[in-house]
C-alpha cells in the first residue's frame, strides 16, 4: 500500500510508515505500479488535483488498475472522472462513505458504491477491511448520488436540531427531560442522540467538519436541481452552517452550528 502527503503532513504519516505503508510524496509516486488506488479528499477541487493536477495519480496509474474515489463529490465530476479513467484503460469506482471518525478508527464505515461489477470484486477484499458493509447501488455515480441524498438528510437535521435545541433552552423546560422525549419518540435517531450530546457539552472536536457539511448542502442542491427537485429545506439549513463558518467555526465539529444561535 502506498500513500501519497505533502510535506507539511509528512510527520503525521510516521507511525504509517512504521507498518508496511510505503509512503509517497505525490499522488503519481502513490499509484506507480499499484492494482488499486484509493483517494478520500474533502471536495471536487481536491479530488481533481489528486487525479488530474501536475503528478497526478491518474497518468501513472497501470493498465487495468481499479480505482476508488471515496471522497463526497458532485455526480458531475464522477461522470467526467469516470470518462478519463475509461480512456486511460482502469476502472473507476465511486465509493463514498457513511460514518465519520469513530466508525473509521474502529474499521465500520459504509462504501456507498457505484460502477461495475468486476471493479467492485477486485476492491471489496480492500474495502471490507475498511467497513461493516458494502452496498452496489448500481453503475458509476452512483455512490455519489446516495451520498448526497444521505448528507443532506443529516444536514437538515443537525440545523433543525440546533433550533430546537436553543429553543428548548429558552423556554424553561428541563433540557435533559425534553431531549431524552425527543431521542425516544419519533423525531429520534442515531444522528439526533450524538449530536445533542455534542451540543449540550459543547463538544466540538470533528467528528464531521462543519465546512463540509456546507459544502455537501450545495452539491446536493446542484445535484438534485438537475431532476427538478428543489431542495428549500437544504438552502435553508445551509444558510445556517454558513453562519456558523462566518464566526469561525468551519473547522469545528457540524455540532457547533448551534453556536450563532445561542448567542443571538
Amino acid at each position: 500500500m502506498a500513500l501519497a502527503a505533502s510535506n507539511s503532513q509528512a510527520s503525521s504519516w510516521v507511525e504509517v510508515a512504521r507498518s508496511s505503508a510505503r509512503v509517497a510524496s505525490t499522488p503519481a509516486e502513490a499509484a506507480k505500479g499499484a492494482s488499486v488506488i484509493i483517494s478520500m479528499l474533502a471536495d471536487d477541487t481536491a479530488s481533481r488535483e489528486v487525479w488530474l493536477g501536475k503528478d497526478g495519480a491518474l497518468n501513472a496509474a497501470q493498465k487495468s488498475a481499479t480505482l476508488i474515489e471515496s471522497s463526497t463529490v458532485s455526480p458531475s465530476w464522477i461522470a467526467e472522472f469516470a470518462k478519463l479513467a475509461e480512456q486511460h484503460g482502469v476502472n473507476l469506482l465511486d465509493a463514498p462513505v457513511t460514518g465519520s471518525r469513530m466508525q473509521a478508527e474502529a474499521g465500520q464505515l459504509s462504501f456507498l458504491v457505484g460502477g461495475k461489477d468486476a471493479a467492485l470484486e477486485t476492491a471489496t477484499p480492500i474495502l471490507k477491511a475498511m467497513s461493516k458493509e458494502i452496498v452496489h447501488l448500481g453503475p458509476v455515480g452512483s455512490g455519489a448520488k446516495m451520498k448526497l441524498i444521505n448528507n443532506f438528510l443529516c444536514g437538515v437535521q443537525v440545523a433543525s436540531l440546533a433550533e430546537g435545541l436553543v429553543w428548548i433552552e429558552r423556554s424553561g423546560l428541563d433540557r435533559e427531560r425534553a431531549l431524552a422525549v425527543l431521542k425516544t419518540g419519533a423525531p429520534g435517531s442515531p444522528l439526533l442522540g450524538a449530536i445533542s450530546a455534542r451540543m449540550v457539552s459543547k463538544a466540538y472536536t470533528v467528528n464531521f467538519l462543519l465546512k463540509l457539511m456546507t459544502k455537501d448542502l450545495l452539491y446536493a442542491q446542484n445535484e438534485a436541481a438537475h431532476y427538478d427537485v428543489d431542495l428549500r429545506t437544504a438552502e435553508v439549513a445551509r444558510s445556517l452552517f454558513e453562519a456558523a463558518i462566518v464566526q469561525g467555526l468551519g473547522d469545528q465539529d457540524m455540532a457547533s452550528v448551534i453556536e450563532p444561535l445561542r448567542n443571538k
